[in-house]
This record gives C-alpha cells, structure tokens and sequence, in this order.
C-alpha cells in the first residue's frame, strides 16, 4: 500500500484514503517519539542539562 509498490493503483476511493491516513500518522507519531528520544539522550550525553532540563519540564510525557 505503498506508492513505489508496483501493484498500486490511485483510485480515490475512501477505504484507501483513510486506511492511508491512519498508517501515515501512525508512522509520524513513532517518528517524533523517536526523534525526540533521540535529542533528549544526545542531551544528556554532551553535557547540557540545563537546556535537557528547560526541554523535560516544558514537554513532561509520562504513561502514568
């Protein structure tokens, strides 16, 4: 269901589009999680914790 995949068709239809949808805002949400795990351990890795810090605080994620 890729556009480089050969058998993909552009046909509006709304089952691919929303089907689409979803999996492209799924795959942006990992990315960002991703990324910003990413930058908050390069953070912390270089030395810079006040800006590690200022980051935390102001965007607090936590599951629980």
């Amino acid at each position: 269901m890729f556009p480089f995949v050969f058998e993909w068709s552009w046909q509006l239809d709304w089952g691919r589009i929303v089907f689409m949808g979803l999996l492209y805002m799924v795959l942006g949400a990992i990315s960002l999680g991703m990324l910003y795990a990413f930058v908050m351990t390069w953070l912390k890795l270089t030395g810079r914790d006040k800006l590690y810090e200022r980051l935390w605080l102001r965007f607090p994620f936590t599951l629980w």
